[in-house]
């Protein structure tokens, strides 16, 4: 049977953000792997680009108690302007020799920290009123240099679709990925990011299928807004508050994962060539809400999402693992 691994972002399972409690709600729920966002290591909320190295260290310490490890660094890199222009949005500018010397580097240094091989990332912000089309060739540029800075240290970087970003499809993270060419550079599926722009079923499924050619791991979110009758030019991120576990939105899923059952092998060959152990389905729910830069889900809507997830994996006959009492054994002869 075809085999994933489950993940997800921690920090939308604790309502403190404290990475005890963070923890504590993965492990109940049977994960053993999570991506890390925010997180709160008894110096207030930070995000991982912000930990310090005693931060660091006392995360580091907390997996060893826990059994968790870092899926991939859920970083911020790619959520700032392509250009230095006025567009009534809030979004900041980087000069991108900076960013790349800087932030991407910081990135990086999480991901060897933390001992996982993934960075998560997106495509820029195009000026608010322009196509996005037209920004590709300057995207691919910037993005192809990220890849390179990453494949240098053993690392990959995965191109989330999401709402107002250059790749806000996965037709146009196809584009890009394409224009790139790096192996380094990967791209991540979210159906909920695509519906919440207005895109039906039908068409959801479609950019599943553009990605498969550079898709590397999937993110778990779904919507459902009855509302909505055509495409969004601009989403209000902010506002959004129509999001549902995967087995009840309109993102395709069960659909995908039939697909998928029979594309893990070709995905898996493609990420064991990169280091990955496997292929990450990495739970991001949103069930409480969600914004521009994260969501919240709680311990109790993070695990409705997980079962969620669950029954469309177990309908379709992809094969996961979750905490069994043989784990707990094993982790008490070796904390003994």
């Amino acid at each position: 049977m075809s085999s994933v691994i489950l993940s997800g972002f921690a920090d939308e399972s604790a309502f403190s953000k404290k990475a005890n409690e963070q923890f504590a709600a993965l492990a109940a729920i049977g994960l053993q792997h999570y991506s890390v966002r925010f997180v709160d290591v008894g110096n207030g909320i930070k995000n991982v680009m912000k930990l310090d190295e005693a931060e660091i260290q006392t995360l580091r310490d907390l997996h060893q108690e826990y059994g968790m490890s870092v899926s991939s660094i859920g970083s911020p890199i790619g959520k700032v302007k392509l250009l230095d222009v006025e567009d009534g949005t809030s979004n900041n500018f980087v000069p991108f020799e900076q960013y790349l010397a800087e932030d991407v580097q910081i990135a990086c240094d999480r991901a060897e920290a933390f001992d996982c091989k993934l960075l998560r990332g997106f495509s820029f912000y195009h000026p608010k009123g322009t196509a996005p089309e037209d920004h590709i060739d300057q995207v691919a540029d910037q993005l192809g240099q990220i890849a390179e800075a990453c494949d240098k240290r053993g690392l990959t970087f995965g191109l989330e679709v999401e709402a107002n970003l250059v790749g806000q499809t996965g037709e146009l993270l196809a584009t890009i990925a394409e224009k790139v060419n790096h192996p380094a550079l990967v791209t991540i599926f979210d159906g909920a990011n695509m519906v919440m722009q207005g895109l039906t079923t039908d068409q959801v499924y479609a950019q599943y299928e553009a990605m498969k050619p550079s898709l590397g791991w999937l993110h778990i979110k779904d919507y459902k807004d009855p509302s909505l009758n055509g495409r969004i030019e601009h989403v209000d991120e902010e506002s959004a508050s129509h999001f549902v576990p995967a087995d009840q939105g309109d993102s395709a899923h069960e659909r995908i994962f039939e697909d998928l059952k029979s594309f893990l092998p070709t995905l898996a060959d493609r990420m064991s060539r990169r280091g990955v152990e496997g292929i990450y389905l990495d739970l991001e729910p949103h069930v409480r809400g969600g914004g521009q830069f994260g969501g919240f889900s709680g311990p109790d809507g993070f695990g409705i999402a997980a079962r969620g997830l669950c029954r469309v994996l177990d309908k379709v006959g992809i094969d996961y693992h979750l905490r069994t009492f043989e784990d707990l054994q094993a982790a008490k002869a070796q904390q003994a």
